[in-house]
């Protein structure tokens, strides 16, 4: 992103600054040194961490929120899927932002009001209380990343901006994993509001640094029409999606007129966001990109694959927890493992990758998550601790190669000018996938564990032998007939639920092993010609 446009810099598109005069170098372009270099990249890399950890702190706690709360585990999904579909919605309107009020302003902005959001997610009395400051929390987070890339680019030498970014990445990493283990410590040792309540000093220490450091470094600023209209209609057809989503298990879906008015929204909405944007002077989405073969593909493969990746970050430790018996602190355990491979590996991939065929290294990414997806779909509910982080360990590595080779697919042979627009807008495809995915495989795996729940249980009736040789063990064990027949349920949700997600991760494999051919439908790019973007965008 360009924080400095002219004034007749084109519509839509960030431009190239005017050169300063001789001799001279405007302040927020000049580099940073000494400590104030050091300190200024560990806020910056704070707030990045912060903004992360809570994509996925909350994933191993929402069984302790819903039963505060007095709502099914399904229902307390919203908790996650509310900041994804808010957050994404927030981050095309970082370039007008940015342009109107300054990169340091509304980056300080941006931290300030997710610090106070997060106070008030921990004070939520309800679920939907909860979910309202969830959403305001993922609004004011939109522009954290992108700026927090903008304003530590500018920090460094151009000649060390490639390490720079492969610090600040390094942080994207290490959130996701830190997320669930501190996410259930949390819950198991003190209470769930505390996973919010942390970013509270964090978020005020960040905003003090880089307003001691970055005040004088402000970009320049004009007056923006911003595509209200556009917005609105994003608004509409995104949040009705997401809710549909959400309540259609609840509502019976397409039984009940809110969820039909829902689709009827969000589609309208969808066409009606479409038509506008491809005709509007100052869209908030560049639609145009989707002309371009490369985008598209690596767009679709990039949602498609982060959908199903982040989908099993929500259901897995749902299962765990509910349906195994695992703590929080155990099943944040098991998810933490793929720290280990993404964090050797990452810099490898961004040092090497630019001189192999990306397409190749997409389909190796692709080919491991199918490995990883088809070792889960064995899962039994009397597998070891280390049988259930195995896929999580190998899925490490997929990780690594995953997102640097997707974005330079996506960027690769963009005009300077157009890069930021893409990467914008493919990351609100990111996101949005993702809060899409959580809520598809939770509400899969209920529906599929509800049919086999009832497949299972049609073989316990009163003249089935087996059935009733079992009755009679566990009565003449001390149970009444009621506990018994109550203990024998509970074993069929068990594995009711067990072949539910075991389907779930079957059906990711071969979506992944499908994705596969998409990939040599993309035509091959000049090697290292989108590294830097692609490590930006990143």
């Amino acid at each position: 992103m360009n924080p400095n446009p002219p004034a007749d810099a084109p519509a839509g598109e960030p431009a190239t600054p005017r050169p300063a005069a001789a001799g001279t170098t405007p302040a927020h372009l000049r580099p940073l040194q000494g400590g104030a270099l050091v300190v200024g990249t560990i806020a910056l890399s704070l707030a990045t961490f912060m903004n992360v950890l809570d994509t996925s702190i909350a994933n191993v706690s929402i069984p302790s929120i819903a039963g505060d709360m007095g709502v099914s585990a399904s229902q307390g999904t919203w908790v996650i899927t509310s900041f994804g579909v808010a957050n994404a919605i927030a981050v095309p309107l970082t370039g007008f932002l940015t342009q109107r009020f300054g990169a340091v302003r509304t980056f300080l902005a941006s931290i300030a009001l997710f610090t106070l959001f997060s106070f008030l997610c921990g004070q939520a009395p309800t679920l939907s209380v909860l979910i309202l400051f969830r959403v305001l929390q993922g609004a004011s987070a939109g522009p954290m990343i992108p700026l927090s890339q903008t304003l530590l680019l500018s920090s460094y030498r151009t000649e060390r901006a490639g390490m720079a970014l492969a610090m600040w990445s390094m942080t994207t990493l290490v959130a996701p994993i830190a997320g669930p283990l501190l996410g259930g410590w949390i819950t198991d040792n003190i209470s769930w509001p505390w996973i919010f309540y942390i970013n509270v000093p964090v978020g005020v220490v960040c905003s003090l640094i880089t307003l001691a450091i970055y005040r004088q470094r402000e970009t320049p600023t004009r007056k923006l029409p911003i595509d209200w209209t556009g917005l609105a209609l994003l608004v509409i057809w995104v949040g009705s999606l997401q809710v549909m989503l959400d309540k259609g298990q609840e509502l019976d879906w397409f039984g009940s007129t809110t969820i039909i008015a829902l689709a009827v929204a969000a589609v309208v909405g969808f066409v009606l966001f479409l038509i506008w944007e491809l005709h509007d002077t100052h869209p908030v989405v560049d639609l145009t990109l989707f002309a371009l073969p490369n985008f598209t593909l690596g767009t679709v493969m990039l949602a498609l694959a982060y959908g199903m990746y982040f989908g099993s970050l929500v259901l897995l430790p749902l299962w765990l927890q509910e349906y195994v018996g695992y703590t929080a602190t155990e099943a944040g355990g098991v998810l933490a493992w793929v720290g280990l491979f993404a964090l050797v590996f990452m810099p490898f991939v961004g040092r090497y990758s630019h001189r192999i065929d990306t397409r190749w290294v997409t389909s190796f990414s692709f080919l491991v998550f199918a490995l990883v997806f088809w070792m889960r779909s064995r899962f039994t509910a009397g597998d070891t601790y280390w049988q259930y982080s195995l896929p999580t360990l190998v899925q490490g590595i997929a990780t690594a190669t995953f997102f640097i080779p997707l974005l330079a697919i996506i960027l690769g042979g963009l005009a300077p000018t157009r890069v930021a627009s893409a990467a914008g807008l493919s990351n609100f495809a990111r996101i949005t996938a993702g809060s899409f995915g959580a809520s598809i495989y939770t509400t899969l795996w209920d529906n599929r564990a509800t049919l086999h729940h009832e497949q299972l249980a049609m073989h316990i009736t009163a003249g089935h032998a087996p059935s009733a040789a079992v009755l009679r063990m566990l009565q003449a064990g001390g149970l009444t007939h009621e506990q018994a027949l109550g203990l024998i349920n509970r074993l069929i949700d068990v594995q009711a639920s067990t072949i539910s997600v075991d389907e779930m991760f079957r059906l990711s494999a071969w979506l992944f092993l499908g994705m596969i051919v998409m990939v040599w439908l993309v035509r091959p790019g000049t090697p290292g010609s989108t590294s830097a973007e692609a490590a930006g965008a990143h």
